[in-house]
């Protein structure tokens, strides 16, 4: 946060000016520790209504972050400066926010930061496990090889994320599409026809009584069901962002059958992947494991990797803390860890174990691509089977009786 101060220096001048802090103690705490006596300390951001619409359109994404480290990476790799490297870097990118962003971190560089002091200052943008391990490359002297593996290890996650999504993509846009044309069909088109089936006085099928009904409950009631159906959802979206209603449902996603053995393989490699790079940068394991558990994308698999690393501080071996979670890591993980263990090459064996569970889930999840697309075609066939034959079986009656 940036603040406005007002305060005398040690001669007795007046002296104005910008500070940037966490919080306004640590602000105060930094002009204190230059020998000033502090007169007025005020926030200098002005908060508007529309903020939170601001920053919504005004952020830096994974996919930019990625991109980001990438070019960093090619630079350092080249034997530049890393002054000259962050220069070049914040001239190529083209998000306007992450510019200044570089920029402000190039300036705490060159003013005598340590770069994981400079990228610690944008936690926003930059996460724990970014800032963890270039602050472990900085001791090692390894920084461009680290930034290496940071822009692999993000290319990947990017790669990964991008076509779980858009394997999701298609059957929410069909499942949307259904749901509007059925409500369409049933809240105008029946509506229309129920004064012509009550003159002809005839049997109904099944569905098409129904969807009548249906149909009148959406014509009289369409306001009080919008409301209710509105507090519900807010009801439910406001319950899964407690801290509960995220555990819940966590523990729900893990145990959803098929999906469920999906989302277990994608948490296990990111786990296997994210420490692994930490421990390749110099990382102790406890302290990998800690930072890993803040970045697997998961609350229940959190929980989990955090007693591991309880567990390991301890003097357990990290692979029988991980066989005692079967339910969460299966054994072949936890195989595959005391092997690296006993052979001094975690780091190693823990990649291997995270490239082979990005494959399985990778598989899974063309696997049930292929399985979409025909279970989708049968879902709407027999969907649009039953909206027609609720329409035109009852029309084909009318023809038959006039």
């Amino acid at each position: 946060m940036k603040f406005k101060y007002k305060a005398r220096n040690k001669t007795g001048g007046l002296q104005t000016g910008f500070v940037e802090g966490v919080n306004r103690e640590a602000a105060y705490n930094i002009l204190t520790g230059n020998d000033l006596y502090i007169l007025s300390l005020e926030s200098a951001v002005i908060s508007h209504w529309y903020d939170p619409l601001v920053s919504f359109f005004k952020k830096v994404g994974k996919k930019d972050v990625m991109v980001f480290t990438r070019q960093f990476a090619v630079l350092l790799s080249a034997k530049i400066s890393l002054g000259d490297s962050l220069k070049n870097v914040q001239k190529q990118t083209s998000n306007l926010i992450l510019r200044e962003v570089v920029e402000e971190i190039s300036s705490d560089v060159d003013s005598g930061l340590s770069l994981s002091q400079s990228l610690e200052r944008h936690g926003e943008i930059f996460s724990n496990f970014f800032i963890s391990m270039i602050r472990s490359a900085e001791i090692t002297g390894r920084v461009d090889e680290v930034v290496n593996y940071l822009a692999d290890y993000l290319e990947k996650e990017h790669a990964f994320t991008s076509k779980i999504k858009n394997a999701l993509t298609y059957p929410i846009i069909v499942f949307v599409l259904l749901f509007v044309v059925g409500g369409i069909m049933i809240g105008f088109v029946f509506p229309q026809l129920k004064p012509i089936f009550d003159e002809a006085s005839m049997d109904l099928p099944f569905f098409t009584k129904i969807f009548l009904i249906a149909g009148d409950i959406i014509v009289k009631w369409w306001l009080i069901l919008i409301i209710f159906l509105g507090m519900i959802i807010i009801s439910v979206v406001n319950y899964f962002k407690s801290a509960e209603g995220k555990v819940v449902f966590d523990e729900i996603i893990v145990k959803l059958p098929l999906f469920g053995n999906l989302f277990k393989k994608i948490y296990i490699a990111r786990f296997a992947e994210s420490t692994s790079v930490l421990i390749k940068g110099g990382v102790p394991v406890a302290q990998a494991l800690e930072i890993t558990s803040r970045t697997v994308g998961s609350i229940v698999y959190r929980d989990i990797i955090s007693d591991l690393a309880s567990a390991v501080r301890q003097g357990v071996l990290l692979s029988n803390a991980l066989e005692q979670n079967s339910t969460y890591f299966p054994s072949l993980i936890s195989q595959m860890v005391a092997v690296g263990e006993s052979t001094g090459q975690l780091d190693e064996l823990l990649s291997r174990a995270g490239s082979f569970y990005t494959r399985e889930a990778e598989e899974v999840i063309d696997n049930l691509v292929e399985l979409i697309q025909p279970a989708l075609m049968i879902v709407i066939g027999v969907a649009v089977g039953i909206l027609f034959s609720a329409v035109l079986l009852p029309i084909y009656g009318l023809v038959q009786v006039f």
